[in-house]
């Protein structure tokens, strides 16, 4: 890896994405005299996450700091605040890491120079380690690196790798914010249950389920979507009636690639 205890791998802002990849490097058994963190506002269970493996924590990077490696994981609006601060632990062989939405490689070089610089989109999902993680390498990325970030990011999740920056946006619309659009479906799911009679809780518990339970079949069965739909689908019958709907030239389709789109469209202006 790139990182050492004399090197070592610097994560800025552990808040639930930092926080949940953190927690997935901690249970690989990445060493945690090799990593430090830099965060002025700890929640509670990140506190004593830190404290449980014994992880060095500062409010602000220490003028003697050298990382190998560093991720930084704040909030877009938050970059122009604490860039600046990150910069003495940089050196131009390290690795940098973003997560943050809507911040361009450009961003970044401007502070740091033409370090290498992995861009990640990744998705809350992470959380519980069934995230997938787009990346945009830089051409000082090396092949070495690729295994380190690939390594590092499959901790929590799936890892591909992207051939141009612009497709950031795209996984932006797709993966990065898509667990919502799969949380909305549970959300609709369970009111129509409600509209067709069912108690609120029961619909709600339902809806859930039916949503969980076919992800995680979708997941272990490696099957095409489209195979385990017809799977389910007997002419005429009751699925059959209501993917009639679903599947009209008005219905979830046109639906669904408007919405990309437009979180397309956003991410895109955000990177203005």
């Amino acid at each position: 890896m790139n990182f050492s205890k004399e090197r070592p791998f610097l994560l800025v802002g552990a808040g639930k994405m930092g926080g949940a990849m953190l927690s997935g490097w901690m249970a690989e058994g990445i060493d945690p005299s090799t990593v430090v963190v830099c965060d002025p506002h700890l929640s509670g269970e990140m506190d004593a996450l830190l404290k449980e493996h014994g992880i060095r924590h500062v409010a602000s990077v220490p003028a003697d700091l050298r990382a190998g490696m560093v991720l930084v994981a704040v909030k877009p609006q938050m970059m122009d605040q604490v860039l600046p601060g990150v910069s003495s632990a940089v050196a131009e062989d390290t690795l940098l890491l973003s997560v943050a939405a809507g911040t361009p490689v450009s961003k970044f070089q401007g502070i740091f120079g033409n370090i290498p610089t992995c861009r990640c989109m990744p998705n809350t999902p992470a959380m519980v380690k069934r995230g997938i993680t787009a990346v945009y390498p830089t051409n000082k990325v090396t092949e070495v690196h690729k295994q380190d970030v690939a390594k590092l990011l499959s901790a929590v999740g799936k890892v591909v790798w992207l051939e141009t920056e612009d497709q950031i946006d795209l996984v932006t619309g797709v993966s990065g914010s898509g667990p919502a659009y799969v949380f909305y479906l549970a959300e609709a799911l369970s009111e129509a249950g409600k509209a067709a009679g069912l108690p609120d809780a029961i619909a709600h518990e339902l809806a859930v389920a039916t949503v969980c339970g076919a992800g995680e079949l979708l997941h272990q069965s490696g099957e095409h979507p489209s195979i385990l739909r017809q799977n389910v689908t007997s002419p005429n019958g009751t699925t059959a009636a209501a993917l009639d709907v679903l599947m009209h030239e008005n219905g979830l389709q046109p639906v669904m690639t408007e919405a990309v789109a437009a979180a397309i469209k956003r991410a895109r202006e955000l990177a203005e």
